[in-house]
């Protein structure tokens, strides 16, 4: 996961009513009422802005994605043509708010290397026309081109906070999980199997392992190497089936793997570096950006798709096997059979630009899908058929039902989590917001509960497990 574009609330009441709202005009708390608790907006400073150099100078978007004179050289013209006499952040902006009409050489700078551009027109941006998200957080074009967004300037972060009373509802946070390589990647994702085993998954460098398997009293089994599953590229959401074999999604991989209990590799879906689309018509069973699974009571295995924030993404590629791009959800029976699968698009009913998280409603049979970017939850049958939108005040990057079939969210770098009801209602809230301390998330990571009652939670940018112990 990375660091996204942190929006306002998805929807404050009046504030959502307009589209170029400025920031000062947006409340920035609210009282408890109707059940829910008491909120207020939590913003960020801002992080410092690149030294405004000579007019037309383009800093880079992001140390990795393309060098500051690769992006200055690519865009000369078009500062000349649509920005000229600004200074360097003023031109990035600028030329953000012009990506319709600027140069594809210039586009493709701006953006990186990540997607390629192989077409005339750039890669839908995040959060487009949103009013509930920040104009701009300086991260490309890719990332930040919402020229209709609440105004915050480059690197602001803007999120809803809720207060909790009691705080935590009672539950104390716990760190008894000592990762084998702390410090060196982030636990993004973690199961609890059916005898309290805890599964983590970190992000480690090629050559450290990535899969980790802690007995109920913390001991670490063992550890799964490059040897056993390869290097997981960009390692994101795990589970574990009703077998106890964890199942674990490789984004950048194009991979999702199966692991026995003891830590041997059962099955593979996909093929490792070959993006693309599942198209069962032709026996192409290809995946992109697998980011998270989950399964349903019977076994059927839903797989979410699309982690670039927006849908669709990496389409009309030199691959013909690589030409829909769209976030999607894919549905196997407990065999791998495929079933059916249902795709996300740009805005409206059913629509979804992501599938960040999912989870099946132990109640309904549902699948709920948290659409992050967006601030919001898609819900569909079983089957695939839509439901309906539960729209939001935070991200929704984790999604899980507890063993009373209750609703929870994680709020990634909002750091909570937000015990929900199904209409959207925040009923109640753990977490002390983002940070490092007792009880903060640097992002969220996936949300699972042991046999006791207690919930376990990953942290992607603090790199540790938490345990949330349950009020006795």
């Amino acid at each position: 996961m990375r660091t996204k574009t942190f929006g306002l609330a998805a929807v404050l009441a009046a504030a959502s009513a307009a589209v170029c709202l400025a920031q000062d005009a947006v409340p920035q708390s609210g009282p408890a009422k109707n059940g829910e608790p008491a909120w207020f907006i939590y913003q960020q400073n801002r992080a410092p802005a690149a030294a405004a150099g000579a007019p037309g100078a383009v800093a880079a978007a992001r140390p990795g994605r393309g060098g500051r004179n690769r992006v200055s050289d690519a865009c000369n013209a078009d500062i000349a043509k649509f920005c000229s006499g600004k200074a360097a952040t003023e031109a990035q902006s600028c030329l953000q708010e012009n990506s319709g009409t600027i140069s594809k050489e210039c586009k493709t700078a701006l953006e990186g290397s990540r997607f390629r551009v192989n077409n005339g027109d750039i890669s839908i941006p995040i959060c487009e026309h949103s009013p509930i998200c920040t104009a701009s957080t300086g991260a490309g074009i890719g990332n930040l081109n919402n020229p209709d967004g609440v105004r915050g300037g480059v690197g602001g972060y803007i999120r809803v906070e809720w207060k909790s009373k009691p705080l935590n509802l009672g539950w104390k946070p716990a760190y008894p999980i000592h990762l084998p390589t702390e410090g060196t990647g982030g636990a993004v994702s973690l199961a609890v199997d059916h005898h309290d085993n805890l599964w983590v998954v970190q992000r480690n460098a090629a050559g450290i392992a990535q899969l980790n398997k802690f007995s109920p009293d913390h001991k670490l089994l063992f550890s799964i190497g490059d040897n056993v599953i390869g290097h997981l590229v960009q390692a994101h959401g795990i589970n574990v089936d009703a077998n106890d074999n964890v199942w674990l999604c490789d984004e950048y991989g194009s991979t999702v793997e199966e692991v026995s209990p003891d830590g041997k590799l059962l099955k593979t879906i996909g093929i490792r570096g070959h993006r693309g689309d599942w198209n069962e018509k032709t026996g192409q069973r290809l995946i992109w950006q697998p980011i998270a699974l989950t399964f349903a009571p019977n076994g059927d295995l839903y797989i979410g798709e699309g982690h670039a924030n927006e849908s669709p993404n990496d389409f009309k590629t030199d691959d013909p096997a690589n030409q829909s791009g769209a976030a999607r959800v894919i549905h196997l029976d407990k065999n791998g059979n495929f079933i059916n699968q249902w795709y996300g698009d740009v805005v409206g009913p059913g629509k979804f630009y992501q599938v960040h998280d999912l989870a099946v409603d132990p109640r309904t049979g549902n699948v709920w899908i948290g659409d992050r970017e967006q601030y919001r939850l898609v819900v569909y049958s079983a089957n695939g058929q839509f439901i309906k939108t539960v729209q939001t005040r935070n991200l929704t990057c984790n999604v899980a039902f507890d063993s009373k079939g209750e609703m929870w969210i994680g709020t990634g770098g909002d750091g909570q989590y937000l015990h929900m009801s199904r209409d959207g209602k925040v009923l109640g809230v753990i977490g002390n917001g983002p940070g490092r301390g007792d009880g903060q998330e640097g992002e969220t990571g996936y949300i699972r509960w042991d046999s006791h009652g207690n919930m376990w939670t990953g942290d992607t940018t603090n790199g540790r497990i938490t345990e949330w112990v349950k009020p006795s």
